[in-house]
């Protein structure tokens, strides 16, 4: 499956940069097809940051990636009530 949304994330920012560079320096297209380069820019852009966090919370869950450093809940609050935050 994360074969699958790494290839996703890949497809995804192509479209992203290859229609946001045809939308930004288009010369002699209408604006029809601006608007559809634009969109489907958007469309690569968004589909390419949730694979990409998808990917990324795969990663920790396997243990192939560090955890990221937060506290938990409990420690949180134990901290403000001390106030060391």
């Amino acid at each position: 499956m994360m074969k699958l949304i790494a290839i996703i994330n890949v497809i995804a920012w192509s479209g992203f940069w290859a229609f946001g560079y045809l939308a930004i320096t288009a010369s002699g297209f209408s604006e029809a097809q601006i608007v559809t380069s634009a969109l489907l820019a958007a469309a690569g852009l968004f589909t390419g940051i949730i694979a990409y966090l998808r990917l990324a919370q795969a990663a920790e869950l396997s243990g192939y990636a560090q955890k990221s450093n937060q506290m938990s809940a409990a420690d949180r609050n134990r901290a403000q009530q001390q106030g060391s935050i």
